[in-house]
């Protein structure tokens, strides 16, 4: 315990460094999911108004929803 608080001057910057790169490793991780969770979620809507399970006019309310949320989140990330 002594040891660690002697050479905590020098381990802190690392382990602070260290910490914030997996802060930013599970940012980056979070948004790469819910882009492709909202492909998934088009592709799947497609799939399910070419079987004739939902109306033309449903199906492009939730198409143009789902394409402004995908050019919402890549415009936040082309701003970061």
């Amino acid at each position: 315990m002594i040891i660690d608080l002697l050479i905590s001057p020098i381990t802190a910057p690392i382990n602070g460094i260290a910490w914030l790169g997996n802060q930013i490793l599970e940012r980056a991780n979070a948004e790469l999911d819910d882009t492709e969770n909202l492909h998934k979620r088009l592709l799947a809507l497609q799939l399910a108004f070419d079987m004739g399970e939902i109306e033309e006019e449903e199906f492009e309310e939730q198409e143009e929803e789902l394409l402004l949320a995908i050019q919402a989140l890549e415009e936040e990330q082309s701003e970061e």
